[in-house]
Formats: C-alpha cells, sequence, structure tokens
C-alpha cells in the first residue's frame, strides 16, 4: 500500500470483474475506501472483501433512479460497459438505446451526482475508462464507438467545468484488454466475419497494434490509480490511449 489514496473514497463502476475489479483493487492498494458497484451484487461482494470495501449492487440502466442519486466520492471511475457485435443494418434498436444509456447517460448521472461533494471539498478525480473506440472505428460496433465517442466528450466538458472547483477529468483508452467481455468478443467476431477465433486475435484485434498482444487490465488499473493521485492534480480533459500503438498510425 502507497498510502497516496488515504482518507479518499472510491466508486468504480463495473467493479466486479475485469478492468473494474483491477482498478477496485489498485486504488484500495493506495489507501483509498472503495465502493464496488455492479449489477452483479454477488462478484461485487466478492470482491469488496477482499480489499476491505463496499458492495453497491446497482442496476445502471435504471437511469431514472440515478437522477435523484447524491455520491459522497473523492474518485469517480467510470467504468461499466457492455459490447454487441452487428452490422448496423441488423443492429437491433433497443440494443443500441440501452448501450448509450449504460455506458454515456449513466455516466453523466453519476458524475451529476459526485460533483457537489467533490466541489464541496475542492478535490476530485474522475476517470472514465473509454476505449481506443472512442478516437477509432471498428465495423459491426456502431453503438459501443457511438458510446465512446461520446464518453470522451463528456470527461472533458467535466475536466472545463470541474478545473476551477479542484476536480479533473480524465480517459484511460485502451485497446483490447484481456476481459470477460473481450472473450465474448472473440467469439462474436469469428462469427461475424467467418473466422476461426484465434484468426480475429491476429487478424481483426491486434492488426493494428505495433506491440501484439492484449493489454491486461492491471496495467488499466495502474494509470487509473495514478490519475487518482495529487501527482496528477494537473492533468484533465486528457486521453490516455494503451493501446499497443493502434492509434499512432
Amino acid at each position: 500500500m502507497t498510502g497516496d489514496l488515504v482518507g479518499r473514497t472510491a466508486l468504480v463502476t463495473g467493479g466486479a470483474s475485469g478492468i473494474g475489479a483491477a482498478c477496485a483493487k489498485a486504488l484500495a492498494g493506495q489507501g483509498a475506501t472503495v465502493i464496488v458497484a455492479d449489477i452483479d451484487g454477488p462478484g461485487a461482494k466478492q470482491i469488496a472483501a477482499e480489499i476491505d470495501g463496499h458492495a453497491w449492487e446497482i442496476d445502471l440502466l435504471d437511469v431514472t433512479a440515478l437522477e435523484q442519486l447524491h455520491l459522497e466520492v473523492d474518485i469517480l471511475v467510470n467504468n461499466a460497459g457492455v459490447q454487441r457485435i452487428n452490422p448496423i443494418t441488423e443492429f437491433p434498436p433497443e440494443q443500441f438505446r440501452m448501450m448509450l444509456a449504460l455506458m454515456v447517460e449513466a455516466p453523466f448521472l453519476l458524475v451529476r451526482a459526485a460533483l457537489p461533494h467533490m466541489y464541496d471539498r475542492g478535490f476530485g478525480r474522475i476517470v472514465n475508462i473509454s476505449s481506443v473506440h472512442g478516437i477509432r472505428a471498428s465495423a459491426y460496433k456502431s453503438a459501443y464507438v457511438t458510446a465512446k465517442h461520446a464518453l470522451e466528450g463528456l470527461s472533458k466538458v467535466t475536466a472545463l467545468e470541474g478545473g476551477p472547483h479542484g476536480v479533473t477529468s480524465n480517459c484511460v483508452s485502451p485497446g483490447y484488454v484481456r476481459t470477460p467481455l473481450v472473450d465474448a468478443q472473440i467469439a462474436d467476431q469469428a462469427v461475424a466475419h467467418g473466422i476461426a477465433e484465434q484468426e480475429v486475435v491476429e487478424r481483426i484485434m491486434l492488426t493494428e497494434n505495433a506491440i501484439k498482444r492484449l493489454v491486461e487490465p492491471e496495467e488499466v488499473a495502474a494509470l487509473v490509480g495514478w490519475l487518482a493521485t495529487d501527482a496528477a492534480r494537473m492533468v484533465t480533459g486528457a486521453t490516455y490511449t494503451m493501446d499497443g500503438g493502434w492509434s499512432a498510425r
């Protein structure tokens, strides 16, 4: 434990697995008290128990309930997300709406709920887990790419409004991360493109990478942990890509 975040409270959405779980563990390792929020209640409780934190079982798609929310947290990590692979002509409209609600509207409402407390404290760290798809596009991912581009915009507006109050807002935008979400994508992409799953990794997921491997959740979490500290107090409105060189092209 470094102690950089002792006395701080952090909320991590989608914290029961993958990037969210890694972020929860990293922030706890720096001394923060972490609230692990996830629709998977048992999973959230398991991670919370491991880090001496708190579990919050919540359905972020219940956006109406989030409108009256007041959060007393110093660090907010908007991480929850889902993926669906379909051509636009076959993309179910209800799924498009759901994904934007989860990955754009819910983060907006959580930021809205957290800012008053952060303003009162004169300190706040908002880290939005975006994606290389927040700055690049891929076929068959219209909802995800749209949502992540929107999240990048929300993060920048939050940075401009929060700056005078000691609140920073940034995006961490990884390429393909070794998570259950990506494992599911591999199978879906194989079907969509009519190729083997290993070919999906080599020919589609990593074709633009200079470094030919998946990102590890702990690597993303390490950057999130740094952005939450005082050392990053002048870093705001930024997007940190962690994509093995994909976006350098």
